[in-house]
């Protein structure tokens, strides 16, 4: 069976988001595309005090200054798409409200038909944390595993109840109610963050760095579900994280879906086959614009399906 492949919907600040947004979305569900995928980054720290990903000294990307919220991006998206799943890679989830987070997601999948993907992390930002989180960025696991708690209340059926530390539901009646149950899929690579994806969520949001180190992560996600007992399947969605050259870059320090389409093809081939079910593809950060973004992605698209992934 081929490998699913997404598209991230463009949302950094070369973009229109009002224009390019439906037009690349629309695009994209008739290139192939099985799916459409947004990231959040709240803010960008200046002078950035902790480095990207909280490592000294190493610098946040210019792309990062406006990046378009997630779930406003999706909402462009849905209303354009008829086909495409619509899934966020990821939305950092404690610095949402709970109850307001599972009642937007809600509201996006009644209005999509069913196709949301609800894709979470935890973050690593504190100034993100100091700007929008619901609790200090220290706490921001057990935050996680409440909003997990509070969206399976808020999308099943009514009444709702729940009483937890940030929210508390006497006994209400919360609607519209998913098309369908959501998923959630996770970022996780910590034995704590990978046993809350076994025992809670639906699926795992890995990032491609490397083929060896892929698959030695899918391995421990696969021996961990087993430890656990857990019987349902992990649904996986891989996101790389491309740079688009136009001409193939040949320096020997090339990092992992770096290069011309050709290049970039030659590593989702290789990730493909360690066999997850799904390759999410950010072609964002090097086109001027929405037109260029779409060219990319329909050279990338088709390239890839012709080397069989």
């Amino acid at each position: 069976m081929a490998t699913r492949l997404g598209l991230s919907l463009p949302q950094n600040r070369q973009y229109d988001i009002g224009r390019d947004v439906p037009d690349v979305a629309r695009a994209a569900e008739r290139i192939g595309y099985d799916s459409l995928w947004v990231y959040e980054r709240a803010l960008y720290p200046e002078p950035a005090g902790q480095g990207l990903y909280g490592i000294e000294g190493l610098p946040w990307p210019d792309a990062y200054r406006g990046v378009a919220d997630p779930l406003v991006t999706l909402a462009l998206a849905a209303a354009v798409t008829e086909r495409v799943r619509l899934g966020s890679s990821v939305l950092v989830a404690p610095l949402h409200q709970p109850f307001q987070l599972a009642k937007a997601f809600a509201s996006l999948d009644a209005a999509s038909g069913g196709r949301v993907v609800a894709g979470f992390g935890t973050g690593w930002s504190l100034d993100e944390y100091a700007a929008s989180g619901v609790r200090p960025i220290a706490e921001r696991g057990k935050v996680l595993d409440e909003i997990i708690e509070v969206c399976r209340a808020v999308w099943g059926p009514d009444p709702v109840r729940y009483d937890g530390r940030l929210t508390k539901i006497e006994s209400a009646v919360v609607g519209p109610k998913p098309a369908r149950p959501i998923p959630i899929l996770l970022a996780a690579s910590n034995k704590k963050a990978l046993t809350r994806l076994v025992d809670h969520a639906d699926g795992w949001l890995p990032v491609g760095t490397g083929v060896e180190q892929l698959a030695t992560q899918w391995q421990r996600v696969q021996d961990l579900a087993a430890e656990r007992g857990r019987k349902e399947p992990i649904e996986t969605v891989l996101r790389v994280n491309a740079v688009h050259t136009a001409k193939p870059y040949d320096a020997p320090d090339r990092a992992p879906f770096q290069g011309s389409p050709d290049q970039i093809v030659e590593d989702l081939v290789t990730h493909a086959a360690i066999g997850l079910e799904e390759i999410l593809v950010d072609l964002q950060t090097t086109p001027r614009d929405g037109r260029e973004l779409q060219d990319v992605a329909a050279e990338v698209y088709e390239k890839a399906r012709a080397a069989g992934v």
